[in-house]
C-alpha cells in the first residue's frame, strides 16, 4: 500500500503523520519549539533548528513509529508558517533567523511608505491585498535598510515552506498562494512575480521559482535522505502555508465553505468563485489553478492562553493547567460579568490592519476572578473573530459553512462563544490533527492514491457547535462595546507608540 509523508511546521510546534492510502494514521509525532521575540513587534525562528531541525527528527521519529520501509512513502508534502522571510545564501544556507508572518511588525514605516508611494487602490487592482504586516514585500526592504551586509550576502529570498523543500530536493520554488503575500512583489492576474510597482526592493531573479500546491517540486536527494530517514528519490510536493493545508484536512473546498483554524492565531480561509477585492480581507490563488481564497487572521489567539498560563497560573500543573483554566472559566457567565479584553497583544491583523493596537482589559472591579478575565480572553478573540465573519457579510462574501479545527476546538469557551457571536454552526471533524494531515492528503491526490472527494472518507465529520440563541442579544451588544472600545482607544493606543 502507499504511504504519504505531511509534516507542518508550526508556531510553536512540528508536527508530523504516516497515513496509508486509506487515510488511516499510522503513526503520528510533535516537536516543541519556541518563537523567539526579539523585541516588542518582532517574531523569529530558528531556521536550522526550528525548522529543518524539527523536519529531520520528525521523519526519523515517524519511520521508526511505523515500522514501514523507507521506500513505502511514496511522496512528501510540508507545510510551514508563512508568509515567513528568510535570506538564504548560494547554498541555501539561512543568512538570519526567519521573520514571521503577520505577527511580526517590523516593517511598519515600509508598508506606510510603499503603500503612500504605490497607491491602495494599485495594490488591490494590482496585487489583491493592501500591504500590511502579512506582506513580505517589505519586510524584503526593511532588510535590505537595516541589514544591508545580509542583503549584499543574499542568494535568495526563501519562505519557510521554500526553505524545508530546498533542504529535501535542492529546488527552490514557492506555491502561488504563499507567493500572493509577497505583495508588492506579486500580479495576482498575471500570477506570477512583478518588480514595477516598487523595483528598489529587490531583483526578481532573488524569488523562488512558482508552482501550484499540489506539483511535485522534485525528489529527496542523498543528502536529505541521510538526514531524514526517507529514501532518495521519494517524491516532494510544492507545498504551501500551513493554514492552507489545514483546511484541506477538514475539507473546505468549495466556495463558501470556510475553515476555522483555532491555533496560535485565528486563521480563516474561504475558497470563492471570484476574486474578493477588498482591503480588510487578504486575497491569494487557491492552492489548485483557476481557484481563488480569500482569507482573515488574528494576530494573537491561542498565544494568549499561554501567556495567560505562564503569567497567571504558575500554581498550577503545567500538563493540566489549560484544562483548570477552562473550568474556571466555564463558571463565569457569558459575557465573564461585564469585561471585555481586546486581543491585540500583538497588534492586529484584520480587519483593522493595527500594528500600533494593544490588548486592553476593561470594566475591572474587585469582585472578579481569575475565570472572569480568562474567559473574558476568550471571548475576546471570539469578538476578533466576530468582527472579521462580520467583514466577509460586508464585502459580498458570506460564509456558508464554518469547519473547526485546531487545538483550541477542545476548550468549548472559546468554540461555544465563537458560534454564538458569529451566529452559525461549526462542523467538527474526527481528526483534528491539522496541517500534516492535510499534507499526507494532497500528497495522496498528487500521485493519484486519492482523489479531492475522499476527504470525507479520510476524515468525516462528528459533531457540530450549535450557536446558542439564548446568548444572542447579549454578545450582539458586546461586539458592538467590542468595536467601540478599539475606536474610542486607539489614538492613545499610538501614542503609547
Amino acid at each position: 500500500m502507499s504511504h504519504t509523508l505531511g509534516i507542518d511546521i508550526g508556531t510553536y510546534a512540528s508536527k508530523g503523520v504516516i497515513v496509508d492510502g486509506d487515510g488511516q494514521i499510522i503513526a503520528q509525532a510533535e516537536r516543541p519549539h519556541e518563537m523567539i521575540i526579539p523585541q516588542p513587534g518582532w517574531a523569529e525562528h530558528r531556521p536550522d533548528e526550528d525548522w529543518w531541525g524539527d523536519f529531520c527528527f520528525l521523519s526519523n521519529t515517524l519511520l521508526e513509529k511505523s515500522g514501514i520501509d523507507p521506500s513505502d512513502i511514496k511522496a512528501v508534502a510540508c507545510s510551514a508558517i508563512g508568509p515567513c522571510m528568510l535570506p538564504v545564501d548560494e547554498d541555501g544556507e539561512a543568512l538570519m533567523n526567519g521573520v514571521l508572518y503577520g505577527v511580526d511588525n517590523r516593517a511598519a514605516a515600509e508598508v506606510e511608505e510603499l503603500t503612500e508611494e504605490i497607491g491602495e487602490d494599485v495594490l488591490l487592482a494590482r496585487c489583491g491585498n493592501a500591504l500590511t504586516s502579512q506582506s513580505v514585500g517589505p519586510k524584503i526592504l526593511w532588510l535590505k535598510r537595516n541589514r544591508p551586509h545580509l542583503f549584499e550576502q543574499m542568494d535568495k529570498i526563501h519562505t519557510s515552506t521554500t526553505y524545508m523543500v530546498r533542504k529535501l530536493t535542492g529546488r527552490t520554488v514557492i506555491d502561488h498562494y504563499t507567493a500572493a503575500n509577497f505583495s508588492p512583489l506579486y500580479d495576482v492576474e498575471l500570477q506570477g512575480w512583478t518588480t514595477d510597482l516598487a523595483d528598489h526592493i529587490v531583483d526578481e531573479a532573488s524569488l523562488p521559482e512558482i508552482l501550484w500546491s499540489n506539483e511535485i517540486a522534485g525528489e529527496v536527494t542523498a543528502q536529505a535522505a541521510a538526514q531524514t530517514g526517507l529514501a532518495a528519490g521519494t517524491s516532494v510536493l510544492t507545498g504551501t502555508i500551513d493554514a492552507a493545508a489545514e483546511a484541506i484536512s477538514v475539507g473546505v473546498m468549495a466556495p463558501g465553505q470556510m475553515m476555522m483554524m483555532y491555533g496560535s492565531t485565528i486563521f480563516i480561509i474561504m475558497p470563492t468563485a471570484q476574486r474578493v477585492s477588498d482591503s480588510r480581507l487578504w486575497y491569494a490563488p487557491w492552492l489548485f489553478e483557476g481557484q481563488h481564497a480569500c482569507m482573515a487572521g488574528l494576530a494573537t489567539s491561542g498565544t494568549l492562553t499561554h501567556w495567560f498560563r505562564d503569567r497567571f497560573a504558575l500554581e498550577l500543573d503545567r500538563d493540566t493547567a489549560f484544562a483548570t483554566l477552562a473550568e474556571e472559566a466555564q463558571q463565569s457567565p457569558p459575557g465573564a460579568n461585564g469585561l471585555i479584553m481586546l486581543p491585540y497583544f500583538s497588534g492586529e491583523r484584520t480587519p483593522i490592519h493595527d500594528p500600533l493596537a494593544k490588548g486592553t482589559l476593561f470594566g475591572l472591579n474587585l469582585t472578579h476572578s481569575r475565570g472572569d478575565i480568562y474567559r473574558a480572553m476568550l471571548e475576546g478573540i471570539a469578538l476578533g473573530t466576530g468582527d472579521v465573519i462580520d467583514t466577509y457579510r460586508d464585502a459580498g462574501a458570506a460564509p456558508q459553512s464554518l469547519h473547526a479545527v485546531g487545538g483550541g476546538v477542545k476548550n468549548r469557551v472559546w468554540s461555544q462563544a465563537t458560534s454564538d457571536i458569529c451566529g452559525m454552526p461549526q462542523v467538527v471533524r474526527e481528526k483534528s490533527i491539522g496541517a500534516s494531515f492535510g499534507n499526507a492528503f494532497l500528497a495522496a491526490t498528487a500521485i493519484g492514491s486519492a482523489t479531492m472527494a475522499d476527504i470525507d472518507a479520510w476524515n468525516p465529520v462528528v459533531e457540530t457547535i450549535d450557536p446558542d440563541a439564548t446568548t444572542a442579544g447579549l454578545y450582539a451588544e458586546r461586539l458592538s462595546q467590542f468595536r467601540s472600545l478599539y475606536e474610542n482607544t486607539k489614538d492613545l493606543m499610538h501614542a503609547l507608540g
